[in-house]
């Protein structure tokens, strides 16, 4: 369930010069950074699950509570434009970010071969040392944890997981069943194109028919036409947002972020419909949250749609719980969105 492609970014921020020369980056430091004087922008390297993984930490003070941003896709890190969605996040929280294996920075500096697998158990594994780490670094006992698309399904895991190292979980666009998702999704789409005599998203549809789908390229010919009628009935996002850091407008960093969202979005999907999508069903890990979650959905969400993601939250157990439909966004965050999501996690209060 990817987010935006790096092709559409590059086409929002052709403004955004490739540097000649790639800059070189080593580990982050492990000391404890506590004080409430001391702002913290850090990007580099963290040895993670027995690999250098890429991690990015900005805030205004090291005393805020720290807030893990996992990202979506898989394969599509959040790390090159969250300066500018997240900024005015960083008053009020540490925020830590990683790019998975796979992706990203991460594959740059450790891209794995075709054939080896990327495995669920193994990214939440993952996700819980840089939740310790960043823990760790900044004296905490518990840090926040946010994920949407793909990472409200690795959040979830994570959460059940470890949820004594978690204040809350605020997950966005939340995924359920993959194979049930696929369906409803599909079935909207293409009521939504008869119903605007839509003859070219008809006939791609009617094309690929229904799921469940062998095809690797079919999931990505639905979204094109998703975020189309997505479009139509949503506030868009600045394009500022998408403008890259410096660090990551270069040649190379397109190539490594192209490669790395190739391998994961095929593992994701698998060669005949059979990769980590396929087994998807939340459901299975039962109803118990020992930690207050909060769900955030887009009411135009083709992709993840709000009555699956409603009847997840309606079985879910938590010690405190909260659903936010939010009008005029779909799966891709916009500002509605983004806003939805702030107010919720300054409702989780001080996390320590």
């Amino acid at each position: 369930m990817p987010r935006l492609p790096l092709a559409a970014l590059l086409v929002l921020s052709t403004h955004v010069p490739l540097h000649a020369q790639e800059p070189v980056f080593g580990l982050l430091p492990d000391k404890t950074c506590t004080s409430a004087n001391q702002a913290v922008d850090e990007k580099g390297y963290v040895r993670i699950g027995g690999i250098e993984q890429w991690v990015r930490i900005k805030g205004s003070s090291c005393a805020n509570p720290v807030l893990v941003l996992v990202h979506g896709g898989p394969g599509n890190p959040t790390t090159p434009w969250a300066d500018n969605v997240y900024k005015a996040w960083e008053k009020d929280f540490t925020i830590v970010q990683w790019d998975q294996r796979g992706a990203g920075m991460t594959y740059a500096r450790n891209p794995p071969a075709e054939d080896t697998p990327l495995v669920l158990e193994q990214l939440r594994d993952d996700g819980l040392e840089v939740a310790r780490y960043a823990a760790k670094r900044f004296g905490k006992r518990k840090v926040i944890l946010m994920g949407g698309s793909w990472s409200s399904v690795l959040g979830v895991h994570m959460a059940k997981a470890n949820p004594a190292m978690f204040c809350g979980l605020v997950s966005s666009s939340q995924a359920v069943n993959e194979v049930l998702s696929q369906r409803g999704s599909y079935e909207a789409t293409l009521a939504l194109a008869r119903a605007a005599a839509d003859a070219d998203s008809i006939a791609k549809l009617e094309g690929i028919g229904p799921p469940p789908w062998t095809d690797p390229r079919n999931p990505g010919i639905i979204r094109r036409v998703m975020r189309k009628y997505e479009t139509l009935r949503t506030e868009p996002a600045p394009k500022a947002w998408w403008v890259f850091s410096p660090e990551y407008a270069t040649a190379k960093y397109e190539a490594d972020y192209t490669a790395g969202e190739d391998y994961s979005w095929l593992q994701f999907v698998g060669l005949k419909g059979d990769g980590i999508a396929s087994k998807i069903d939340l459901y299975k890990l039962g109803p118990k949250f020992d930690l207050p979650v909060y769900m955030v959905q887009g009411e135009e969400d083709l992709l993840t749609m709000p009555a699956p993601s409603k009847r997840y939250f309606d079985f879910i157990q938590a010690p405190h719980k909260e659903f936010v439909l939010v009008p005029r966004t779909g799966h891709d965050p916009n500002p509605p969105m983004v806003e939805a999501q702030y107010r919720l996690l300054k409702k989780i209060g001080d996390c320590r």
